[in-house]
């Protein structure tokens, strides 16, 4: 294991490392369906490091994965709430599934904090992807559409966050429901469309051009149009021509 401490002499070396390391695609596993997991589970801390200028300056810590992570250990803050790689925490590896667990985790020896350098942590026999969606975070796209139906969704990375002891890969990948909005209101589509939607400002509103024009100049479908629009938007069967969400 080998570790960074953030100085203004080595950040410039901390971003060449993360830059010239391959980022590295975490594949999602398909855990045991037996309930016990045997003998084989990886732990989550079992890491390749990327090493560079190691220093014994009292600065926090910068741990450097194989992956581009990189992961602060500050020297403020209470040693158990660190994140869970800047600690050593041996898991059960012969464990029952949704089972809570104790573990005895100590510090990693170049990481400083305050507090007790040993102390016990709890956790449940879990694959990290199979954390709820509260213990981790994913990257959000746009590129979908929210109002598709049958209901779309798109793959992302997601990562556990520094808190949570779980078995496996740390970052893994997901499948979530296309769900994004880029900030169009369903109550101002509503009020246009109510009263300017003869002149297809509802339909300019929410980026339909084409359809805007064609109100405008036959100004409404001669008022069928505009009373169509108005119960397709108030209904939110008509949404923004982008794909996303209308925001309350």
């Amino acid at each position: 294991m080998n570790v960074v401490r953030i100085n203004s002499k080595n950040v410039f070396f901390i971003l060449m490392a993360i830059l010239s390391t391959s980022v590295k695609q975490a594949q999602l596993g398909h855990g045991s369906s037996q309930t016990n997991f045997g003998s084989n589970t990886t732990s989550a801390f079992e890491h390749n490091w990327v090493g560079i200028l190691p220093s014994t300056s009292p600065s926090p810590v910068i741990l450097i994965f194989s992956d581009s992570t990189a992961v602060v250990c500050p020297v403020d803050k209470q040693c158990s709430e660190l994140h869970v790689d800047c600690l050593i925490c041996p898991m059960k590896e012969d464990c029952i599934y949704g089972a809570t667990y104790t573990t005895n985790c100590s510090v990693r020896e170049q990481v400083d904090c305050v507090g007790n350098k040993n102390f016990t942590k709890t956790y449940i026999c879990r694959y990290c992807y199979q954390t709820e969606p509260s213990e981790h975070k994913c990257l959000k796209k746009n590129a979908c559409n929210s109002v598709a139906s049958p209901k779309q969704y798109y793959r992302s990375n997601c990562t556990v966050y520094g808190n949570i002891l779980c078995l496996g890969n740390r970052i893994f990948n997901k499948n979530l429901p296309c769900n994004w909005t880029s900030g169009y209101r369903w109550s101002t589509a509503l009020i246009l469309s109510i009263t300017l939607g003869g002149f297809g400002a509802d339909r300019f509103y929410l980026g339909h051009w084409q359809e805007g024009i064609g109100k405008l100049f036959s100004f409404g479908g001669l008022g069928v149009w505009t009373l169509i629009d108005v119960m397709l938007i108030s209904m939110r069967y008509l949404g923004p021509a982008d794909g996303s969400l209308y925001i309350k």
